[in-house]
């Protein structure tokens, strides 16, 4: 099987290139569009009981939905392609994130937030200057959590047309072409762990860099 796999990858190169292309780009689209509405909403509901409770409730519910099923809904709404992939990953990336910038947010050391308020500090001023670093641990917990769920996720992005690695798997499937399929789920694997070895470095990082402040 290793051998059928090598004989593909030498034989289409640029096949393999063009499919790791089209996931790290679903990926990194689906991840930002899901980290740049996660983030303000968390933001915004932090300080807010219910809306913080509705919101994390909402995205705990939204965790048990299966990714295939994220999928399915989008297609008859937004057809196949690229659009459509991209905004599944995107709903896939909210959960984590939002769950755990609301938790950091309200967990932040209450001395540093009374603190902060003696000195005059608006709310913004210490949700953004105060709140959120002593929050950023977690906060990045949950993008390295949205991060691997989101490079693993693409694979799927295939049945409805969102190409990247997932087309190797299912095009070596009907084509009963063992070398093809391995190539693409190895590939699928590796970059599922280089994103969570890379998110869990630049975590410890942040935290060496915290202990040194």
């Amino acid at each position: 099987m290793l051998a059928d796999a090598f004989a593909w990858l030498r034989a289409n190169p640029g096949g393999f290139a063009a499919a790791v292309g089209e996931h790290l780009l679903l990926s990194l689209v689906g991840l930002a569009i899901g980290i740049a509405v996660a983030l303000p909403i968390g933001l915004l509901v932090a300080h807010r009981p219910r809306l913080a409770e509705t919101a994390i409730a909402a995205a705990g519910a939204a965790r048990t939905i299966p990714s295939l099923a994220v999928l399915a809904v989008l297609l008859p709404l937004l057809g196949v392609g690229f659009t459509p992939s991209v905004l599944a990953l995107a709903l896939l990336a909210l959960p984590p994130v939002l769950v755990n910038t609301v938790i950091g947010l309200r967990g932040a050391d209450p001395a540093a937030v009374q603190a902060a308020r003696g000195l005059g500090l608006t709310a913004t001023q210490r949700t953004l200057q105060v709140e959120l670093p002593l929050a950023l641990p977690l906060i990045f917990a949950g993008l390295r959590i949205a991060a691997v769920q989101v490079v693993s996720a693409a694979a799927l992005a295939t049945f409805i047309g969102g190409g990247g690695l997932g087309d190797l798997v299912t095009q070596g499937l009907a084509l009963l072409d063992t070398g093809r399929m391995l190539v693409g789920a190895v590939a699928i694997a590796a970059l599922a762990l280089l994103t969570e070895a890379g998110f869990g470095l630049l975590e410890r990082q942040l935290a060496a860099r915290r202990v040194m402040a």
